[in-house]
């Protein structure tokens, strides 16, 4: 018998401090208007004390798991999709399931995408458990931007927010994840990086004095190739799928730039009712970007059982990819 997969549900986690951009101009030299008019972006969560990727990320699985009915001891595997983990290790996706308190001994890894990170994780599960090896799959998409944001660059400290999504895949008798398409254009890695702090550049006085353990981002050229990518990721999704534009009920891309996510929709000839949108209420959460807004839509009634939706993001890499999936 063919085996597939299924979404059986999602949850997600935002911290409850909020930064405004009134809270940013006093700050740096930005305004409200300045902000909203580039990007959308209206307000976004950061981290307290006690919080991090882990500790989001298991909250969001608690409440994944909830959702789909799921006990903790009947999960096979843990994936979180993460760039800002606790630490260099152990993965964030051990510390995960120490939180859960899950008793079997489960394979529980990162993948490091950035903000495609879900897509690509989705797309793991996905064949993992088609190998039939594994039946339940937590995924997870976890970001603590903030602690790696530059509150000193005013292009860059507005974009990001921290926050936590999470998805529940397994096994199927019918199709749940139609398609994906993945890629990375490596000679564009320069354009968004986070440069000391790994082996090539350890962290010394100069490193941190330079202010380089912070995010770097090119943003006109990734504008560019993120215009270019998300939209070929979909559209070559959708063709290996099966769907054309009418055929998909929502459209939900990573959540950068309203600019990027517009142009995407124009591109793909997608009605902007069809695509969703939370920017403005929580910025670019990079890996947890697309599952904070799927369980959102969720809790919404938006997203409804047997609906097609389409998911499309660029990250650091660049990586870029989009899935497919009837829920």
């Amino acid at each position: 018998m063919t085996i597939f997969s299924r979404i059986l549900g999602f949850g997600h986690y935002l911290p409850a401090k909020v930064m405004t951009n009134t809270d940013f101009e006093k700050i740096v030299e930005t305004s409200d208007e300045w902000i909203t008019t580039r990007t959308g972006i209206k307000e976004r969560h950061f981290t307290g004390d006690g919080e991090s990727a882990s500790t989001m990320a298991a909250a969001a699985a608690r409440q994944a798991l909830e959702r789909s009915g799921v006990d903790k001891e009947s999960l096979d595997a843990i994936i979180v999709a993460t760039v800002t983990a606790d630490m260099h290790y152990p993965s964030t996706a051990s510390l995960v399931e120490r939180a859960l308190g899950i008793v079997r001994h489960i394979p529980s890894f990162d993948i490091g995408a950035a903000c495609a990170g879900f897509v690509f994780g989705i797309t793991i599960a996905d064949a993992l458990i088609k190998t039939g090896a594994y039946r339940t799959i937590l995924l997870v998409g976890s970001e603590n931007l903030s602690k790696f944001t530059d509150m000193q660059d005013r292009n860059t400290c507005v974009l990001f927010g921290d926050g936590a999504g999470a998805a529940v895949l397994q096994a199927a008798s019918e199709p749940g994840i139609l398609a994906s398409h993945l890629g990375t254009e490596g000679a564009f890695s320069h354009l968004i990086e986070l440069p000391a702090g790994g082996s090539r550049m350890p962290a010394t006085h100069e490193t941190v004095e330079k202010r380089l353990h912070y995010t770097r981002m090119e943003g006109q050229e990734v504008y560019k190739q993120a215009v270019k990518d998300m939209s070929e990721a979909a559209l070559a999704a959708m063709r290996i799928a099966g769907l054309s534009v009418d055929d998909v009920s929502w459209f939900v891309p990573h959540q950068a730039n309203t600019r990027i996510i517009e142009t995407v929709g124009k591109r793909l000839n997608v009605p902007m009712g069809k695509v969703f949108q939370n920017i403005a209420h929580v910025g670019n959460t990079s890996a947890a970007s697309i599952p904070i807004a799927l369980s959102e839509m969720e809790e919404q009634g938006l997203l409804r059982r047997g609906q097609n939706v389409v998911l499309t993001a660029l990250g650091s890499g660049l990586t870029y990819g989009s899935v497919a999936f009837r829920y």
